[in-house]
């Protein structure tokens, strides 16, 4: 199947209003069942049932019969991935409208893979500080690590050097995304810091879905990144 068939497919798919709010349902990777899923759209279990086979046909649900029910959830990440794109494009009549990150589940607004790095508003946080804390600097599109930034950066285990020569330079990424409309870290940076957060437990991948848990020490942790001190008075 060709790229213009197989987006012609899905987008026929995805053009149904309540296959739109099933898909959108389980965009946080928690499977739900048959009935659930027919309570939350409106439509009877049997309606609710060949709407969700069509989904299942198609690749883009994955069924999980548990004793007598069935349950649902989004088949890999990349449907979740193109169902929160949809969901963030605003049409010519919404322009200049604000998303509204309360939309998008909490599971997902702290922390979720974004392509190969960090996502959600903690990847926009780590962002904001290194820019402030001027372990960054340049232009918005093309950031640059500050010899400051290089050997912070290097006390936490992330060397710049080590690093892709031609990568160097392109350290953030703007994704409109509905929690972070800013920019938030991307490029070999953001792949960098993704992997040793992964590594040290920080936090962990979620089967099914592209939430990211963090640990209690991952907290602890990430927020002691760029933390610039606060000055104290007298």
């Amino acid at each position: 199947m060709n790229a213009v068939s197989s987006i012609s497919q899905i987008a026929g798919l995805m053009a149904d209003p309540k296959r739109s709010a099933m898909l959108w349902a389980l965009i946080d990777g928690t499977p739900r069942p048959t009935d659930e899923l027919a309570m939350m759209t409106g439509l009877t279990s049997s309606s609710a049932c060949a709407h969700l086979s069509l989904l299942s046909s198609a690749g883009l649900l994955r069924l999980e019969a548990r004793g007598r029910k069935r349950y649902f959830r989004l088949a890999t990440p990349q449907v979740g991935a193109a169902v929160e794109a949809l969901a963030s494009v605003q049409l010519g009549s919404e322009q200049g409208r604000q998303a509204t990150p309360a939309q998008l589940p909490m599971s997902m607004r702290r922390a979720r893979l974004c392509g190969d790095h960090l996502g959600g508003e903690m990847a926009g946080e780590l962002y904001h500080r290194m820019v402030v804390a001027s372990w960054l600097e340049g232009s918005e599109r093309r950031l640059m690590v500050t010899e400051q930034g290089r050997e912070q950066l290097a006390a936490i285990g992330v060397y710049i050097d080590a690093l892709p020569r031609e990568q160097r330079g392109c350290v953030i990424c703007h994704c409109c995304e509905w929690s972070d409309q800013g920019p938030h870290l991307g490029g070999s940076l953001g792949q960098a810091l993704l992997r040793l957060f992964l590594q040290s437990g920080w936090i962990r991948e979620a089967q099914g879905t592209r939430a990211l848990q963090i640990s209690a020490l991952g907290v602890q942790q990430i927020n002691r990144i760029a933390r610039v001190p606060t000055l104290q008075i007298g």
